[in-house]
C-alpha cells in the first residue's frame, strides 16, 4: 500500500509505501521519517524470517544517515574563522572540505543536479575517506543561512577558512558544481590569452571568480605535506588552478609555457 506525500523542504509531490520506515525525497533528497501507523507482524518461524527484515532496515539506516543532506552543515558547532568575516561557531580538523554547488534556479541558464552532485560527494567524503561533517563547508542556494548561499563573497570565504592554519598532513578538498566561464587575460600569464573562472550565483552582479584568485587562495598558502584535491565540473576548467604543470593524456605531465 502506498501514500502520498508533501516534501515539507521542497514541497515535492510523490509516493511512498507504507512500510518503509525511512523516506528520501527524490528531489532534494530530504530523510522524511514515515509515521503511518503499521501493525506489528507475528515473527516468522523461518530461518530468515526476522533477519533479513533488519538487516535491511539496518542498511537502509545506515544509507539515510549518509544521504541526509546537510543543510546547514555543522553550524551550531562549527568554526568560521574571522578572517573569513564569519562567526566562530569547531575545531579545523585534519581533513576539511568546501563543496560548492550552484543551480542558478531563478535564471533562464539553471542546472539540474549540481546539488545533488554535492551530496553525493558529501556521502563519498564520509562513507570512503572519514571526512567529518564538521569539518566541512556545503554550499548551495537552498541553504537556509545566508552564509552558506554560493555568492562570490561566500565561496572566497569558504576557500580561505579551507587553507586556514594548513599544516603537514592535512587533506583538503574542493569541490565545485556550476558554470564556468572564460574571460581576457589582462595580466599576460595565459598560454590562450584568457583567464578560465568559476560563476557564483550572483556572477552578473559582483562578477566571476578569476582562477588566478583561486590559486593565491587555495594553492599559493599551502605548506609541505599539505594535500588539495580540486574537483571542478565546469566549462573551461581544466587550467581553472593556475597550477604549474597540467596533465595530458597523450604526453602526460606538460610545463606550461
Amino acid at each position: 500500500m502506498e501514500i502520498k506525500i508533501i516534501c515539507h523542504r521542497c514541497k515535492q509531490k510523490f509516493s511512498a509505501s507504507t512500510t518503509t520506515e525511512i523516506i528520501i525525497c527524490p528531489q532534494c533528497r530530504t530523510v522524511i521519517p514515515n509515521r503511518t501507523p503499521r501493525k506489528q507482524s507475528p515473527p516468522s518461524g523461518g530461518h530468515y524470517g526476522s533477519s533479513i527484515p533488519s538487516l535491511i532496515d539496518n542498511l537502509l539506516k545506515k544509507l539515510c544517515l549518509a544521504l541526509k543532506p546537510a543543510t546547514a552543515p555543522g553550524l551550531s558547532s562549527f568554526v568560521y574563522p574571522k578572517s573569513c568575516g564569519l562567526d566562530n561557531v569547531g575545531t579545523l580538523g585534519n581533513k576539511r572540505a568546501v563543496l560548492c554547488g550552484v543551480s542558478y534556479k531563478k535564471w533562464k541558464y539553471k542546472l539540474k543536479g549540481t546539488i545533488n552532485d554535492v551530496f553525493n560527494m558529501r556521502a563519498l567524503l564520509i562513507q570512503y575517506y572519514e571526512y567529518r561533517d564538521e569539518n566541512m563547508l556545503i554550499l548551495t542556494e537552498e541553504q537556509p543561512d545566508a552564509r552558506l548561499i554560493p555568492t562570490k563573497a561566500n565561496i572566497e570565504s569558504s576557500l580561505k577558512w579551507l587553507v586556514k592554519d594548513c599544516r603537514s598532513g592535512d587533506s583538503l578538498v574542493f569541490y565545485y558544481s556550476g558554470h564556468g566561464l572564460r574571460q581576457p587575460d589582462f595580466e599576460d600569464d595565459e598560454i590562450d590569452g584568457f583567464d578560465e573562472t568559476i560563476c557564483p550565483v550572483d556572477f552578473l552582479k559582483e562578477g566571476m571568480i578569476v582562477d588566478n584568485d583561486i590559486y593565491k587562495t587555495i594553492v599559493q598558502p599551502l605548506t609541505e605535506g599539505v594535500r588539495l584535491h580540486a574537483i571542478v565540473d565546469a566549462c573551461h576548467s581544466g587550467t581553472i588552478l593556475d597550477l604549474e604543470h597540467y596533465y595530458d593524456n597523450n604526453e602526460h605531465l606538460v610545463p606550461r609555457q
